[in-house]
């Protein structure tokens, strides 16, 4: 592709408000462009940007110019409030469903051992990361929680498969490295006291490494007054607080 093309292509997604797709580029063009053609056009951008403080990055939904991580500190000073933290029962939550997917809330309260507070699963579900996708053929028919796109391009990743591999059996430690990834993690936004089951099964492989080195980069954080967790008492209520 001649340097004219690449150059409308590269205008067209410094100027997007969303991630643009290889289809949508294509429209940018009035003679016959190949899928091949753009692809090319865009890792040879990837190429040019590669010593600038943007970065052109490939996305769930499309393509994207963003600030690599070495400018944070500085365009954190152009935004004098500071965003809220993520607390640890949000982190573990997000990173149970992310790597257990699809997980009903039930099998997210097993693992962690805790009572998962009705709090930080609207805090997900607001915040566009998890979502229902359907429901358990079991008593009660719960319904089973997955990541969505929008948790994708948060994290800058393309699909699931772009999830480090994680071999941490602990959901804490698994929270952590999430936490380091992408967006701020507040270990201490949430006391909470963890039920001790000598039969429990043992806790699905979460990875303590990879899960910090996933969630750090995005910076987009909670407060811990909205993500209350609570020790449960009884099955009848498990959203009790303490």
């Amino acid at each position: 592709m001649d340097d004219h093309n690449k150059r409308v292509i590269e205008t067209a997604l410094l100027c997007a408000q969303e991630p643009l797709t290889v289809a949508d580029l294509s429209r940018l063009f009035v003679e016959d462009i190949t899928t091949a053609d753009i692809d090319e056009a865009l890792v040879e951008l990837q190429r040019a940007w590669d010593d600038k403080g943007m970065e052109l990055v490939h996305i769930a939904t499309g393509w994207r110019f963003q600030s690599r991580i070495s400018m944070r500190e500085y365009l954190d000073r152009l935004t004098p409030e500071k965003p809220p933290k993520y607390s640890r029962a949000v982190m573990e939550t997000l990173a149970i469903i992310a790597y257990r997917q699809p997980v009903t809330r039930g099998e997210i309260e097993e693992i962690r051992g805790v009572a998962v507070s009705s709090n930080v699963m609207k805090q997900l579900e607001d915040r566009g990361w998890v979502e229902v996708i359907g429901h358990k053929e079991t008593i009660g028919r719960p319904g089973l929680y997955a990541t969505t796109k929008q948790f994708l391009d948060d994290l800058s990743l393309t699909n699931l498969q772009s999830l480090p591999i994680l071999e941490d059996a602990a959901p804490m430690a698994a929270a952590a490295q999430l936490g380091q990834a992408v967006m701020e993690f507040d270990p201490s936004a949430t006391v909470e006291t963890v039920v001790i089951d000598a039969d429990a099964q043992e806790v699905s492989e979460i990875d303590e490494e990879t899960t910090e080195a996933t969630l750090e980069e995005t910076s987009i954080e909670v407060s811990e007054e909205e993500a209350k967790e609570v020790t449960p008492e009884s099955e009848d209520n498990p959203d009790e607080t303490k």
